[in-house]
């Protein structure tokens, strides 16, 4: 397990720009509808998207997955923030990009670990990836934390949930805590845009034919013809 983790950091553990190839923070997204793996929101199986959220005030989106070593440490954090923040009007909505040629990554193993580890949160499949692509989400351990504002849907703050990976007791700096906690106050977070890391979306052949990498910032990956802002 130790050798497995040291090759998944050399290989992943570059930092990302988040958000490079997609939308941008301040900017409005649009809905989206995915299969819920989980006992949560609608059932498992049952199709879920932002608006089936009522009397919420945004969302907490974590791009997650089964078989990524960043996705199990940060495991028990994500739970965590959907317990402080769901009450509060901030659920975490989980979001699983693999390709699905992983078998790990299947829709049954989805089910399979949401019940075991009890997810009181939607872990939804994102079997065509293209939520990933408008997110701007290019590794496991993302996260988008979304205002909703009357009928329209804001990206706030895009990057790491914390500073510390690998050592949760050492964690000094809550990025997503502290993005959250300064909407509840009717603020504006003062961090919009962080680095972070995690293991690289497998995208599939399909939409990495229209996928560049960007020299200057790797592995981001953006849109052929897109601008970086």
């Amino acid at each position: 397990m130790r050798k497995f983790i040291i090759i998944v950091l050399i290989s992943t553990l570059i930092p990302n720009l988040n958000a490079q190839n997609g939308y941008q923070t301040g900017q409005e997204i649009k809905d989206f509808s995915l299969i819920n793996a989980a006992n949560t929101m609608n059932g498992v199986g049952m199709q879920v998207g932002l608006s089936d959220y009522n009397n919420v005030k945004g969302y907490i989106v974590v791009f997650t997955g089964n078989a990524c070593p960043f996705a199990e440490v940060y495991e028990d954090r994500i739970v965590a923030l959907h317990r402080k923040y769901a009450m509060q009007g901030y659920p975490v909505i989980a979001i699983n990009p693999a390709n699905d040629i992983n078998p790990e990554e299947s829709l049954e193993q989805m089910k399979l670990r949401a019940k075991e580890k009890n997810y009181p949160f939607a872990y939804l499949q994102d079997t065509t990836q293209h939520v990933a692509v408008q997110l701007g989400a290019t590794h496991i351990a993302q996260a988008f934390v979304i205002q909703k504002k009357k009928d329209k849907n804001i990206i706030r703050y895009a990057g790491a949930i914390d500073n510390n990976t690998w050592e949760a007791a050492q964690v000094d700096i809550q990025y997503v805590a502290n993005a959250v906690d300064h909407l509840l106050k009717g603020g504006l977070p003062n961090r919009k845009l962080t680095l972070s890391e995690g293991c690289e979306i497998q995208w599939k052949k399909e939409l990495a034919a229209e996928l560049t990498t960007d020299a200057d910032i790797l592995p981001v990956k953006r849109r052929k013809g897109s601008r970086n802002k």
